[in-house]
C-alpha cells in the first residue's frame, strides 16, 4: 500500500493507493508539503517465509 500525507495551514489528508504507479502519478498532480511513504505489513506475503 502507498500513502500519500499532505499538510496545509489547517488539517492534514490521508490518500491511499494500491500500486506505486498510481500513487506517483497523484503525487505529481499535487500541491503543497506532501509525503509518498510505502506501508509494508509485517504479514504481507512477500515477507512470509515458505
Amino acid at each position: 500500500m502507498w500513502v500519500i500525507t499532505v499538510h496545509s495551514k489547517s488539517n492534514v489528508k490521508l490518500f491511499e493507493y494500491d500500486t506505486e504507479q498510481e500513487a506517483r502519478g497523484a503525487f505529481e498532480k499535487m500541491a503543497g508539503y506532501k509525503i509518498l511513504t510505502e506501508v509494508v505489513y509485517f504479514n504481507d506475503l512477500c515477507l512470509v517465509e515458505a
